[in-house]
């Protein structure tokens, strides 16, 4: 959660483009294990090599501390008072708000007033979201479970006698939505991250516990790591929506325009033969969680590009219904500044 507001600065030469020399299958499925977050981002010490995500200034760890503090409030008060503190951050983020305004109205077609309203409440929801997440993160898969109200699809993933690969995105609680299907898959969950710039941070946000283990992307021996775990007939969790400006991303339609996403997830699953499951888990009008599970798709050698397509389809649903639950701060069609 910590990653989401963030955008890339340092345009990549093929994240735009599908022109120029293609990688080859080996060194493509090497991204497999990296491409569901954010680019890596560098050390002040260290010269930048890649892609670099803008970072909002409010990140930092007494702020999270703050969040957690006010886990002791009754759950009701305490999103009341997130929602309350998330409807002022747009006065504070100006350049996030223009970007979040410039996708609902692609996504939903508003103008006016009623455009700007959902704005704010994009901002009011992310809050939300972001509360439940470090106000939770310590409690156990059962206590989680009093925050679900309606759950779809789940058997999916139980039914599944193979190992699978869950794709989600930056929609709704998607870190809790991996703690929650840990528990039903009843299989240890590797979960992909970005590598945060303060390490310190993590453990407000991210603890392993209760079949699941986190795997930052930028380990050497990631890819060997995630074939690994699929064989032994685990779960993999990776997201599917942000671009790594490598080749080894795709242009594909949203929304009726072409954006870049990451082909690293349809690489992996059609390396192993895994099917790929799509998950989410969204914040209801009543303030409860609906966990969504879409069917699952097998992605055949050769149709990777073809799977990323019924992905991006898949995605488009849930932000269609959800639009102010899309927690993408940047410019999605066009990730690299001009």
């Amino acid at each position: 959660m910590i990653s989401c507001w963030k955008r890339r600065t340092r345009p990549c030469a093929s994240s735009t483009s599908r022109e120029g020399p293609r990688s080859s299958r080996r060194s493509r499925c090497r991204s497999a294990g990296s491409s569901p977050s954010v680019p890596q981002s560098v050390t002040p010490d260290r010269r930048a090599v890649g892609p670099r995500w803008y970072s909002h200034p409010y990140n930092r760890a007494d702020l999270y501390r703050l969040a957690a503090g006010f886990g002791w409030l009754p759950r009701r008060g305490r999103l009341g008072l997130a929602r309350r503190l998330g409807r002022f951050a747009p006065r504070l983020l100006p350049a996030e708000r223009a970007v979040v305004r410039k996708t609902l109205s692609r996504v939903t077609g508003v103008t006016g007033s009623r455009l700007d309203a959902l704005t704010v409440a994009t901002f009011a929801d992310f809050a939300m979201c972001f509360s439940d997440l470090v106000s939770t993160n310590r409690q156990s898969a059962g206590r989680l479970t009093s925050t679900v109200g309606r759950v779809e699809g789940v058997e999916r993933v139980t039914r599944l006698g193979a190992p699978l690969i869950s794709l989600t995105a930056h929609v709704g609680n998607w870190e809790l939505a991996g703690r929650l299907l840990a528990g039903r898959a009843a299989r240890t969950t590797h979960v992909v991250v970005a590598e945060e710039e303060a390490r310190a941070l993590e453990r407000w946000v991210r603890r392993d516990g209760d079949g699941v283990r986190f795997i930052t992307r930028s380990r050497p021996t990631v890819s060997l790591e995630l074939v690994a775990a699929l064989r032994r007939g685990e779960v993999v969790a990776v997201q599917g929506d942000r671009a790594l400006g490598t080749r080894g991303d795709v242009l594909i339609p949203f929304f009726g325009w072409p954006a870049p996403f990451p082909l690293g997830p349809f690489l992996l699953a059609s390396a192993v033969g895994v099917p790929l499951v799509p998950a989410f888990c969204l914040l209801d009008a009543d303030h409860r969680y609906a966990v969504k599970v879409a069917e699952p798709f097998a992605v055949p050698r050769g149709g990777e590009e073809e799977a990323a397509r019924a992905w991006v389809a898949v995605l488009e649903d849930v932000v269609r219904e959800y639009p102010t639950q899309w927690f993408n701060f940047f410019d999605i069609w066009s990730p690299v500044p001009a």
